[in-house]
């Protein structure tokens, strides 16, 4: 049985405000440019990715009906083209538009005009006028005395009939209708064109804390573990909340770039961004007591050491990734996803190389990892503010607003839940490694390495859920039920192939992976014995991955939290604990514990997926249209 989904009225109510306050200091549009500006539609939230986030509030869907004066979409030239070719495409594929250019085969024109002209065809175009107006039927007109037969196939493109105009005319007619429909592989070639560059950037991205294992590992065994250990507290600690609470902001950015006011997206990303750095505060106050805190919990002393150092070190880098993780948000709710990935491939061979640098080159040791990932993340916003001043995005800044000190409290009424959900399970994984320094140095480092293969391979089911996330969100705001159902069944499709590759790779490159990261033998024979455990949960990483992808675009994202906090501490945890500490199994007793919660979230979500009423999501989603 389903149950109507979630609502966002705080983010409609700091929108509204934002508006209202807005309307005092901004000049009514006037009526002669609200002529030329093209009625915001459904077709819109469906083409582009801007209109739903891919974090867990993506269900931001804007309403179909006209807008109100002064809440216009304002569609730049570019947009206004990747709407109408889209929406050409499918009217085409449904046969409701011509083909671009019609096949003739080997019949030649006057073949082919007979086949036009005969009896059956124009039989055939009778019966479908006396059954009434279809969708495209101004497309198609009866023949008649006056019909020029002689003319033959036009020569213009769709023959002549892809004007603006009756594109959306017959848009408008067959999304009433009911005649629009997608194809498996239209659904894949969308998946992979939209989660291509996020795999990169994902990768990249976390490729900043991995290249210092790489680096520090080649030093010795207890600088691993210290490496992974400090990693661990500065995500759970500060790397988790940042993410956790921008959140907020795809919903947030997303409804305010909808509103027709694009500079309110810049503000909103003032207030995330002063939010974040007081946030910074606290943060900073831990990671300066890092020592003496994990002194109190690892029994390694030298480890605690270094992991604490690593973590005062860091906090030169925090202001700089919250700023980062800001302005993502803020480019991705203008629908500028490459942005990112630009960024990183400067950012991540920079931090690679200083990496190498400090460490090896400076012979600094140790303390030359945390200073090159402290550079990075301070590199990475100046080189997106560089982006957006001078690439694209600088049309959303509306300049520094003292607005962007009030109206907080609707920002974090969102931003809180979508930082539980990140932290559960960050924290659940996480535990494995502070777990593991009970065992022993080598444990540790093994963990160490294990965790970073495992979030490696994450790297490509996760970007493929937010491509799921951000598609099937714009189906269901295209009121597309059919189509939503079918790109969730691609989806999960590209989870089992996903899923078998992550197998594969981990299971023949078992004896090698281990090397690149360090040279100690005992090391590396741990983790090759691990490894077939950790390939063996990839199918369902990959499975739960898109399922959460899924009901994020379905607007059911508290689904995916319940099913993951019951999943990880009630299930996993336990028997983790159990099987490494109370049978003696050691790191694989510790691995089989998320190995099976990750089996039991991939299960529950499909169930709740695979039973849910697509028409029902639908309805919901025009429900919250018209209320917001």
């Amino acid at each position: 049985m389903d149950n109507p989904a979630p609502s966002t009225p705080l983010a409609e109510e700091a929108i509204a405000r934002d508006l209202e306050e807005d309307e005092s200091e901004v000049e009514q549009t006037s009526d002669s440019d609200e002529s030329t500006i093209r009625q915001f539609s459904m077709i819109n939230s469906y083409r582009r990715p801007s209109y739903v986030n891919p974090g867990a509030r993506s269900t931001s869907i804007f309403s179909s009906s006209v807008p109100e004066r002064g809440h216009h979409l304002h569609l730049s030239k570019k947009e206004r083209t990747a709407v109408l070719e889209e929406e050409r495409s499918l009217l085409r594929d449904n046969h409701l538009l011509p083909p671009k250019h019609p096949r003739r085969g080997s019949e030649g024109a006057v073949g082919g005009l007979g086949r036009r002209s005969s009896i059956a065809a124009l039989r055939k175009t009778l019966s479908n006028a006396e059954r009434g107006a279809v969708p495209g039927d101004h497309l198609y007109r009866v023949a008649s005395e006056q019909t020029a037969l002689l003319r033959g196939v036009p020569s213009l493109p769709y023959g002549g009939l892809d004007t603006p105009k009756l594109i959306d005319q017959t848009w408008e007619e067959a999304i009433a209708a009911g005649k629009i429909n997608t194809t498996w592989q239209r659904e894949a070639k969308v998946i992979v064109k939209s989660s291509a560059p996020l795999i990169l950037t994902f990768l990249l991205q976390y490729s900043l804390p991995v290249a210092s294992i790489f680096t520090v590992g080649h030093i010795g065994k207890t600088e691993l573990g210290a490496v992974s250990l400090a990693s661990m507290t500065a995500s759970i600690t500060g790397f988790a909340v940042y993410q956790g609470l921008a959140t907020s902001l795809d919903t947030l950015c997303a409804q305010a770039y909808g509103s027709g006011r694009p500079h309110l997206v810049g503000l909103q990303l003032q207030r995330m961004l002063y939010f974040l750095w007081v946030i910074t505060i606290p943060i900073s106050l831990v990671w300066a007591c890092g020592p003496q805190i994990l002194s109190l919990i690892v029994p390694e002393q030298e480890t605690a050491r270094l992991a604490g150092l690593y973590l005062r070190i860091l906090i030169a880098g925090a202001p700089g990734y919250a700023a980062f993780e800001s302005g993502k948000r803020y480019m991705q709710a203008q629908g500028l996803f490459s942005a990112t990935m630009y960024i990183l491939l400067i950012g991540a061979p920079f931090n690679a190389l200083m990496n190498w640098f400090l460490v090896w080159k400076l012979d600094w040791g140790f303390v030359g990892a945390p200073i090159a990932v402290a550079l990075t993340e301070n590199l990475l916003p100046l080189l997106l503010f560089l982006y957006v001043r001078f690439v694209d995005g600088y049309q959303c800044w509306g300049g520094f607003d003292r607005r962007a000190f009030k109206n907080w409290a609707p920002m974090i009424k969102l931003a809180l839940p979508g930082l539980v959900m990140v932290l559960a399970e960050f924290l659940a994984f996480e535990i494995l490694t502070l777990s593991s320094s009970w065992l022993g140095p080598t444990e540790l480092a093994a963990q160490s390495v294990l965790g970073s293969i495992t979030g490696i391979t994450f790297q490509i089911p996760f970007p493929m859920s937010v491509a799921a996330s951000t598609r099937i969100a714009n189906l269901i705001g295209a009121t597309l039920a059919v189509p939503a159902k079918t790109a969730a069944k691609v989806a999960m499709v590209f989870a089992c192939i996903i899923g078998v590759f992550n197998i594969t790779l981990l299971s023949t490159l078992r004896n090698f992976i281990p090397r690149l990261f360090t040279p100690d033998e005992e090391v590396v024979d741990l983790v090759a014995h691990l490894l077939p455990l950790c390939a063996a949960f990839q199918l369902f990483d990959a499975l739960a991955a898109v399922c959460n992808g899924i009901l994020r675009g379905l607007g059911r994202q508290e689904i995916g939290g319940y099913v993951g906090l019951f999943a990880y501490y009630i299930v996993g945890i336990p028997i983790s604990f159990g099987t490494g500490f109370g049978a003696g199994w050691g790191l694989y007793g510790l691995w089989s514990g998320p190995a099976i919660a990750l089996g039991v979230v991939a299960a529950i979500e499909g169930l709740f997926i695979y039973s849910t009423s697509w028409e029902r999501a639908v309805r919901d989603a025009e429900r919250r249209n018209i209320q917001g």
